[in-house]
């Protein structure tokens, strides 16, 4: 590998262009590459992603490079790290960064052990130090009882970012930067996908929602998860849960939000007949405000919420739910 510089960001590709957390990537390579005078290139995998990476230069990048193929059309975890790590050879960034989704936290491991890197993953601060310019990254540990600020030694220095933990740019139309095609032939893989199965969308995605309602194992089953539901809709969210109430079939698994769930970060975190479990917290503690209603005035989650309602969500969910409804209507936020 050459000298490392540059920030390489892997930006996602959805139906309607990037993803949110795409941007968020992009906004924080943007200000990190202004810093460092330096170069900001995002990449771009999938079917039909040339779109992508031309609104890739809209939300901050200088170059996008596309990796544009019908192979990639589904994710591959053999694939999608074979097209990274040779990209990452070819450029020789100083800053790999790719979110902590469902792709970033599959490849991130094995990309960074075929560059040589470092790895600091669910990163939710990022900033150069003045002095080494280096890479500080800020990471939960401990399940979100403590903070840890990392420094990493080797090239190039990669991290995986939470969602909603950073802030993109503003987009500007006007910014023009170069689309490279990466040459996909010849990729390495074990894994062939034969067949994928898009699970039914309801409202808004998990990773995407500023409002999350999450229904806990204190749900009496699968039929209160409707008052969970009526919630989250009257207030433009997405339903979560943590993991026993997936595992019992109550929800989809995709609803799961945890350390071995998803990782959200909305601006409204309701928390209704959640234990507060370190598992589950380590998946909601980027909330900026939890909402806990518990019946147990001793619940863990009264411990990191910021607002509790001791109550059986049976008498507390219609009354939230009606007077939420009452203000919508009457046009007030």
């Amino acid at each position: 590998m050459s000298e490392p510089g540059g920030i390489l960001v892997l930006a996602e590709p959805q139906e309607q262009g990037l993803t949110a957390t795409s941007k968020e990537l992009l906004g924080v390579g943007r200000r990190l590459a202004q810093e460092l005078g330096d170069q900001l290139v995002t990449l771009v995998i999938g079917s039909g992603s040339e779109a992508a990476a031309g609104e890739a230069i809209t939300w901050g990048a200088d170059t996008a490079y596309v990796a544009d193929s019908v192979e990639l059309a589904r994710f591959n975890s053999d694939s999608y790290t074979d097209v990274v790590a040779r990209l990452g050879r070819e450029l020789a960034p100083s800053i790999f960064l790719m979110g902590h989704t469902g792709i970033g936290r599959d490849i991130a491991p094995r990309v960074a052990a075929r560059l040589g890197a470092s790895l600091s993953t669910d990163c939710v601060g990022l900033s150069i130090d003045p002095e080494s310019r280096r890479l500080v990254q800020t990471r939960p540990v401990y399940g979100g009882n403590a903070v840890a600020t990392l420094v990493s030694r080797a090239y190039p220095q990669m991290a995986t970012v939470r969602p909603r933990s950073m802030s993109p740019c503003d987009p500007d139309s006007s910014r023009r930067g170069e689309v490279i095609q990466v040459d996909t032939s010849g990729l390495e893989s074990q894994v062939r996908v034969t067949d994928a199965a898009k699970g039914e969308a309801q409202g808004v995605s998990l990773e995407d929602a500023t409002v999350v309602v999450a229904g806990g194992g204190g749900i009496s089953g699968a039929e209160d998860f409707g008052l969970v539901r009526e919630l989250a809709a009257v207030l433009g969210g997405a339903v979560g849960a943590p993991r026993f109430p997936c595992e019992e079939g109550w929800v989809p698994s995709g609803y799961q939000i945890g350390q071995t769930g998803k990782i959200v970060a909305p601006d409204l975190y309701v928390a209704v007949a959640v234990s507060g479990a370190p598992q589950h917290m380590a998946g909601c503690l980027g909330s900026r405000c939890i909402v806990a209603i518990n019946s147990d005035p001793e619940a863990h989650i009264f411990n990191v919420a910021d607002f509790a309602i001791v109550a059986d969500y049976r008498e507390a969910l219609p009354t939230l739910i009606e007077r939420c409804r009452e203000l919508k209507g009457g046009g007030q936020q």
